[in-house]
């Protein structure tokens, strides 16, 4: 099958120097990408430009991608290629710079925009506007209409129960086919919300790629 799989962080830039990314390292969409490969499957990874993890890389084809606006671009770019599948385990931002400001000591606020803001001390506090980023996972379906879709939810806090819910959630207003749930509130297994049935637990990723396999050659 043809498949696309997303990979590691994107990342907002402040100024020409400085950036706003998260922790994603990018291994298990470069694992999977790897498995699937050797099952046979022509897959396609797209994998952020600041991914930390250096291990194999097996796929027919790699591409990196920065920002969210650019990994938005290059899944749409893939549209009309006949993708069959697409596991989107890229960790997008959640958030862009908007206006940025300086506050000095005196209480006065000044917009800034720069290719490297101010830093020192005496220049005063730094004050930035976060605005949410669309999710990219929400436009899929409109790029992939018949494709096998299938998200991520990874969370930190709370338990089980409470990330199955978020799961199912996402089927739902993202109209994808499966969501794999993980993290530390999940434990230390994955699991595997569809739309046509009980969540299913995998012990480790090895079993995990093997039922997202599965899933998708249905």
């Amino acid at each position: 099958m043809n498949c696309v799989i997303t990979a590691g962080p994107t990342y907002e830039p402040l100024d020409d120097v400085r950036r706003l990314t998260n922790f994603s390292t990018g291994q298990l969409g470069c694992e999977l990408a790897s498995y699937l490969t050797d099952q046979g499957h022509a897959v396609t990874l797209l994998l952020g430009d600041n991914a930390t993890y250096r291990g194999e890389r097996n796929a027919r084809r790699v591409q990196t991608f920065t920002t969210t606006a650019d990994l938005r671009e290059q899944l749409e770019a893939l549209s009309g290629q006949g993708v069959e599948a697409v596991f989107h385990a890229a960790a997008v931002s959640d958030f862009r710079f908007g206006k940025i400001w300086l506050r000095t000591s005196q209480g006065k606020m000044t917009a800034v925009k720069a290719g490297k803001i101010p830093s020192r001390e005496e220049t005063g506090t730094l004050l930035a506007e976060l605005i949410a980023t669309p999710k990219v996972l929400a436009e899929l379906r409109q790029w992939f209409p018949k494709g096998r879709l299938i998200g991520w939810k990874y969370e930190v806090d709370g338990k089980r129960p409470a990330v199955l819910r978020l799961a199912q959630k996402q089927l739902a207003e993202c109209l994808t086919d499966a969501c794999v749930a993980n993290g530390p509130a999940y434990g230390e297994v994955f699991g595997l919300v569809t739309t046509d049935g009980e969540p299913r637990h995998m012990v480790d990723k090895s079993a995990l790629f093997g039922m997202l396999d599965e899933f998708i050659r249905q």
